[in-house]
């Protein structure tokens, strides 16, 4: 069993809910997003989702496209993130690291030279936003002979043959993508989510993560009870961008997770 399984699996077995961050890496520095990375860890974060960034994103909101600027300023690439999971590792062997990509940058090195490099850092899955799951079998195939989990996306917009795509194509868990539109915080969650997620657990077998526009325990909360766990990025992205400094944002991102990773544990308990 992978890390990132056997970390879903001890949550579910205690009768708690993961907790799965999103940071864009190299925003503002690729040392600096370690820090961050070890700080959300070290703060109840049970998963950690490296963003790489991309010049021309389709599902971004404007929070995390000005992320992705940044980084891409300061020089980021899919080679230089894959060399920091090695630091991160120095330092944390638990966390489960899925890198959270656009298709162009993993094409662009290979599939299979990708593969061999993220499992050799560290790296413990991978998530491509804009890959079609009905494309993947050879991608998913190259991935986890490589040892490292798939995780596809799944919307409101997905029928019941995608969905099944969905589950077959993912080993990690599934992101479910509680509206449609692009990622950004939201004064509320959607009022059908209950509703989806009733069609999304008659087809997904795998564990489901609930994301996009979740900013606040009380919606991480209501989230959380729909599936396995919840997927944070925005507000997280938003505390990193309104940081002063580089303790300014160490300190910021410690005290929302925490927030988070309480509520969590508040409404769930074994």
């Amino acid at each position: 069993m992978s890390r990132l399984q056997k970390v879903i699996r001890s949550r579910q077995a205690e009768g708690k809910k993961a907790f799965v961050a999103y940071i864009t890496a190299g925003d503002p520095s690729l040392k600096e997003t370690m820090n961050l990375a070890q700080a959300l860890a070290e703060s109840g974060v049970d998963i950690i989702e490296l963003g790489v960034p991309f010049s021309d994103p389709l599902a971004d909101g404007p929070t995390n496209q000005r992320a992705a600027e940044r980084a891409l300023l300061s020089g980021t690439s899919l080679q230089k993130i894959l060399d920091e999971v090695v630091e991160f590792r120095k330092k944390n062997d638990h966390t489960p690291i899925v890198i959270f990509s656009y298709l162009n940058p993993i094409y662009r090195m290979g599939f299979e030279n990708f593969a061999q490099r993220a499992q050799a850092v560290g790296a413990d899955g991978v998530l491509i936003v804009d890959f079609p799951p009905e494309e993947a079998d050879a991608y998913r195939r190259t991935m986890q002979a490589a040892g490292l989990d798939t995780v596809f996306l799944a919307s409101p917009t997905s029928d019941e043959k995608r969905l099944q795509h969905v589950d077959h194509n993912s080993s990690g868990f599934v992101y479910y993508v509680s509206r449609t539109g692009v990622t950004g915080m939201q004064s509320e969650l959607s009022q059908s989510l209950g509703q989806e997620m009733t069609l999304v657990k008659r087809f997904v077998k795998k564990p489901v993560m609930v994301g996009f526009g979740i900013s606040n325990p009380e919606q991480a909360v209501a989230a959380a009870k729909l599936g396995d766990g919840i997927i944070i990025g925005s507000a997280i992205v938003k505390v990193i961008e309104e940081g002063a400094d580089a303790n300014a944002r160490l300190q910021g991102v410690r005290q929302f997770a925490s927030g988070i990773r309480a509520a969590l544990d508040r409404a769930f308990t074994s």
